[in-house]
């Protein structure tokens, strides 16, 4: 394993030796030896970013050799995971401008992974203050899908260090600008049980979308299976109307809406992703590890999201 370093915006030190935090005990899932995988985990590079975050475990962001086309970010110790402590969570990042890099959005990844989840974002990892080590995109939809199969399968490897320590029963997809539409094309996987739409929303008028972005039509929106939220920049977000308009057309499924007035670019470059990935953890732990302390963000009125200093939101099916 190498070490290296990234731009200085994003405050990232090498990875050091400190032991993740007790979490509460959850059962190991039993692991295939014999099943199918792709070559085993092997990580070839780590970074921390910031301080690893504010959760019960510090993070990393990784590079691993059997996943070239994706950056990790997960709990530095999983030593004890699916055994005295919880199955990791997946989730599946798609970045914004469908770029083949989550440089933007480390702060705010590295954050959510410190909770407890594994999230594998598109793109190679960033390094040396540059925006990604891989060509430059669009980047396609299928790269989710991509991340989720590569998870299950090594959780079923017994050679790999992420043996029986995903739950791969709780997948998130979820992504910012284009990769929230990237997210919406795969969401109807019958695999994921949340989506997460940030600073995007289909086209309102499907001619606005650009190079290599998802042309998806609002009939879409009829697929979806799974609870919703879209996280949003207000008024000043080029997306606002598109994920708003989305909200309104969603009618069968969970659905909740949370406005800050920060525009299209969101918190994820603020220390530990501001208020974004503040919204975004308790979603996924709602959503992803029935946590009620996190479920009061989102139910009640006002919820707890509604309580935060200038967040508007609106909800639909959420008590």
């Amino acid at each position: 394993m190498t070490t290296s370093s990234i731009s200085s915006s994003h405050k990232i030190r090498l990875l050091s030796g400190a032991a993740c935090l007790a979490l509460a005990a959850g059962m190991p899932q039993a692991v295939a030896a014999d099943a199918a995988a792709p070559a085993v985990s092997k990580e070839i590079e780590t970074l921390t970013v910031e301080d690893g975050g504010t959760g019960p475990c510090k993070a990393i962001m990784a590079q691993d050799g059997a996943l070239p086309t994706h950056t990790i970010f997960r709990p530095r110790d999983i030593s004890a995971i699916g055994k005295e402590q919880p199955r990791l969570p997946i989730v599946a990042w798609g970045n914004g401008a469908c770029a083949n890099s989550p440089w933007e959005h480390v702060n705010f990844l590295s954050e959510i992974a410190s909770h407890g989840f594994l999230i594998i974002a598109i793109g190679p990892m960033p390094v040396d203050g540059k925006r990604g080590g891989g060509p430059g995109g669009p980047t396609k939809a299928s790269l989710l899908t991509d991340a989720i199969n590569w998870a299950i399968a090594q959780n079923a490897n017994a050679s790999s260090q992420y043996a029986g320590k995903l739950d791969t029963s709780k997948i998130a997809v979820a992504g910012m600008s284009c990769g929230g539409l990237q997210a919406l094309e795969v969401a109807p996987d019958p695999r994921v049980r949340t989506l997460m739409v940030c600073n995007s929303g289909i086209f309102i008028n499907s001619k606005g979308a650009m190079g290599g972005m998802p042309n998806l039509s609002k009939d879409h929106l009829k697929k979806l299976h799974t609870p919703v939220i879209y996280i949003l920049g207000g008024r000043k977000d080029i997306a606002y109307a598109n994920g708003m308009d989305d909200y309104k057309n969603i009618t069968e499924v969970p659905a909740f809406a949370a406005n800050l007035e920060v525009g299209h670019g969101g918190t994820y470059a603020k220390p530990h992703g501001g208020d974004f990935a503040k919204v975004a953890t308790a979603w996924l732990q709602w959503q992803l590890k029935g946590d009620e302390k996190a479920a009061a963000m989102f139910q009640g009125d006002p919820c707890g999201v509604a309580k935060m200093e200038g967040w508007k939101v609106e909800k639909k099916k959420i008590p």
